[in-house]
């Protein structure tokens, strides 16, 4: 196995400079939920993507204090459950919010592996649920408002950010200072939500396993497991996008509409899957939108 040395660091030294950004260790005392590493499981990171990862880390993008809102987001790039989109779904998008005032966190989760986990269905929201317990138990270290920390996915890393928000009462880490791991807000980029009928096939088979029982499809089919609790989410899709079907996004926001909880849906007609910030097909800016979003809510 590949050893990996983290540096630990005061927040307020950090840079947003990428050469001189950290990454920090989710688990410094050790990782829930893991097997020994194999050997021959390496990391790999190459041309803005990551790989069989095994060690989870948050990379901070802290936002200058001349604009910093108080605000903070963590990140969780898409891949199919089988790697992460770290440059196009993870630094491009934290760079943005930094220039709104929101502290980012991009999520470098484990994928799914019966190797390095032993339940490989919970590894990923393990991580998703340490990073914003993580960044609220800071939050003062760190200038953020500790209610005004919200989570964004694309693709997969949205089906992993819709079950952050809607599995939050089930905590799956450990958690004897009881902090809440429910995000404030929620931000589903052209998200896998169901494992039903209109699912992305490798992101469920990957999550789950190619013969899961139906118990598990439903729990992790997130449209289900909406509640007057989930928190206010802003979607955005391509009614074109020949990878998750645009109905992922539908069902997730009539669930909404049914529970009464606050969002937005937004469907381009055109820009397919994976645009990350910038639909190309398009003048109009999904994060314009968004921004809009978070000032008339609050954050």
């Amino acid at each position: 196995m590949r050893r990996l040395i983290f540096t630990f660091f005061t927040f307020a030294a950090l840079s947003t400079q990428a050469q001189e950004v950290k990454q920090i260790p989710l688990y410094p005392d050790g990782i829930p939920n893991s097997k020994p590493t194999p050997a021959t499981y390496v990391e790999n990171d190459a041309n803005g993507w990551a790989r069989t990862v095994s060690i989870p880390t948050l990379i901070p993008f802290p936002a200058d204090k001349s604009i910093a809102t108080g605000t903070a987001i963590v990140i969780c790039p898409g891949g199919g459950y089988g790697g992460l989109s770290m440059d196009n779904e993870g630094t491009s998008i934290a760079k943005a919010f930094n220039q709104i005032g929101v502290t980012a966190f991009v999520l470098k989760y484990r994928l799914p592996s019966d190797e390095i986990m032993i339940d490989k269905t919970i590894g990923p929201l393990q991580d998703a649920q340490a990073a914003i317990q993580m960044v609220r138990s800071k939050a003062a270290a760190w200038g953020i408002n500790p209610a005004k920390i919200g989570i964004i996915g694309f693709s997969a890393g949205g089906h992993l950010a819709s079950t952050a928000e809607t599995h939050f009462k089930n905590v799956v880490i450990p958690n004897k200072d009881n902090i809440s791991v429910r995000p404030d807000f929620a931000i589903l980029m052209y998200p896998v939500i169901t494992f039903g009928d209109v699912t992305h096939q490798g992101s469920k088979d990957n999550l789950i396993g190619k013969n899961p029982p139906a118990a598990l499809v439903d729990l992790y089919s997130n449209e289900k497991q909406v509640t007057p609790d989930t928190p206010p989410t802003f979607i955005v899709m391509a009614e074109d996008d020949g990878t998750v079907p645009v109905e992922n996004a539908l069902l997730f926001y009539n669930a909404m509409i049914k529970a009464k909880v606050k969002g937005e849906l937004h469907i381009y007609q055109a820009g397919g899957h994976g645009f990350g910030i910038n639909n190309k097909t398009s003048k109009e800016k999904w994060f314009d939108w968004c921004k809009s979003w978070l000032n008339n809510n609050g954050f």
